[in-house]
């Protein structure tokens, strides 16, 4: 069975008709409340959802995960979730606790752990036949609430700044071939690589060379970063994001100082999600630069990374 931007819509349509928890919660995020910040040449928008407190404030220490039921293996989904098969190994499910006005989880059918190198072509495919969304992934430590899980999301395109941003903004080209076009993106407060590929075994064949020149932690499974891919005008655009930590000094400081703030792929999009709302009352646009610095690579590690795609021409 196929898949496209049109029958994903009629699962969204038919399960807010039947899933209470689902119609509820889309209903209520017409309501949220967002402010936007401006910097030099570029905005990010501040999004109080209250529903998104689950995966915000996610335990995903191996303890927590191995203590609970896995949320997207089959088994235990609700009763009233309806899916459509993407490919043979996955599903495409309705999220019920939204970020986008139209937004979807889509899990293997297996339980097996959150890893990008092998499913990066899975990422390019599903961004081309839902190619009025744009699809994101989360490290198993940059946001995923089911680091055991191998899953994308995908948000209706048009909500994130960064798809307009990397139209606009200053961007170096670092590498290029007849397929592909590599740029990196200065002063945008986070450090990523834009792969623009009208090939995409060449942006799959780059993205794995990329892969290996990123950090891996000694416990880790793979390199941190999350990553965000559409499809525009017969071509991919894939926004890859290094990262050096999960969670921001803030989301563990105590009193005045804590704000339960976790960023994933839709925050270094340009929306930062705050669960409570004392924290949207009082994030300040240094706030939001201070957690960009601390969870991104900085600009010498960046460079150093530069400097290795360069030599390996």
């Amino acid at each position: 069975m196929s898949i496209s931007s049109q029958k994903i819509q009629t699962l969204f349509t038919n399960q807010l008709e039947t899933w209470e928890q689902a119609k509820g919660n889309y209903s209520a995020l017409k309501a949220v409340e967002s402010r936007d910040f401006l910097f030099d040449k570029f905005s990010i928008r501040v999004q109080f959802n209250p529903a998104r407190i689950q995966s915000s404030a996610a335990k995903v220490d191996t303890k927590s995960i191995q203590e609970r039921k896995c949320f997207l293996c089959p088994a235990n989904l609700p009763t009233v979730q309806t899916s459509i098969p993407f490919g043979e190994d996955y599903q495409v499910l309705v999220n019920p606790f939204p970020i986008f006005p139209t937004h979807f989880t889509i899990p293997t059918y297996k339980h097996i752990d959150q890893l990008i190198f092998d499913r990066f072509g899975d990422m390019l495919d599903l961004a081309k036949e839902l190619d009025n969304y744009t699809i994101f992934y989360n490290g198993p430590k940059c946001g995923a609430s089911a680091p055991d899980h191998a899953h994308f999301q995908a948000g209706v395109k048009g909500f994130l700044p960064l798809e307009q941003d990397m139209l606009n903004i200053t961007k170096e080209s670092i590498y290029q071939s007849e397929g592909l076009t590599v740029y990196t993106v200065n002063e945008y407060l986070r450090n990523l690589f834009l792969i623009e590929a009208t090939d995409k075994q060449e942006a799959i064949l780059f993205f794995k060379k990329l892969y290996n020149l990123f950090d891996l932690k000694d416990d880790d499974k793979e390199p941190m970063m999350n990553i965000l891919t559409w499809y525009e005008n017969e071509r991919w655009y894939s926004a890859i994001f290094p990262r050096k930590k999960h969670r921001p000094d803030c989301f563990y400081a105590e009193g005045d100082d804590n704000m339960l703030i976790s960023p994933a792929a839709v925050d270094l999009g340009g929306v930062f999600i705050t669960p409570l709302e004392k924290d949207f009352n009082k994030i300040t646009a240094e706030d939001i630069k201070t957690i960009l610095k601390e969870i991104c690579i900085d600009d010498e590690k960046m460079q150093t990374i530069i400097n290795m795609i360069k030599e390996r021409q």
